[in-house]
């Protein structure tokens, strides 16, 4: 898989999909030569963002984070990341299945995997000390996300019903949706109890 062909996946079925269903790559592989080092992104981009310009892209923390519980933080967000792709492998075939498809675990994880991939690379964003920047960026890759399971969904899972393919996109995406917005959630109350922990010490 290589990321020359993420433009043309987000508007093709075939393009670099192809590819992907070919090597028809393991979870594990993904695993570690595709989530875990994307994963590693945003916190690392997080804890430069504040240390290096804070309160440019995020509000001001009182008291600021330390360098160590950066690294706590960013420890925990991405075990969270790693969790919540496991878990959209789970839900994809789960709705497949309700679909009468069973597409197996594999397939979705490589579509789970796949599909985040924006999302994290958007995190490059925060090099710029800029929240309209950053917000922009974000919003950008929402649709791409969204355009990589819409066109993921047939060639990956195996779908070959045009109804199903668009049901279970919509499902898929609105799965995402609510799950990465519990990851934001997670990673503010995250940010919380380690600034509560700093007035305690």
């Amino acid at each position: 898989m290589s990321f020359a062909h993420f433009p043309a996946m987000l508007i093709s079925e075939t393009e670099g999909w192809s590819d992907i269903e070919r090597s028809h790559p393991p979870a594990r592989s993904l695993l570690f030569g595709l989530v875990m080092p994307l994963s590693i992104i945003p916190p690392a981009l997080y804890a430069f963002a504040e240390m290096t310009y804070p309160g440019a892209i995020f509000p001001l923390s009182v008291p600021a984070m330390t360098g160590g519980q950066l690294l706590a933080s960013g420890i925990v967000l991405f075990a969270v990341q790693l969790a919540m792709v496991s878990f959209m492998a789970m839900l994809i075939q789960r709705m497949a299945i309700s679909q009468d498809h069973d597409p197996g675990y594999e397939n979705a994880y490589t579509l789970a995997a796949i599909a985040p991939v924006p999302l994290w690379l958007s995190s490059l964003a925060l090099l710029v000390p800029s929240l309209t920047v950053n917000l922009l960026l974000v919003a950008a890759a929402w649709l791409a996300s969204a355009a990589l399971i819409r066109h993921g969904v047939r060639p990956l899972l195996k779908v070959d019903d045009a109804q199903k393919t668009h049901y279970i996109s919509n499902l898929v995406t609105a799965a995402g949706i609510l799950a990465w917005f519990g990851l934001m959630i997670i990673s503010a109350a995250l940010l919380s109890i380690l600034q509560g922990l700093a007035t305690l010490f």
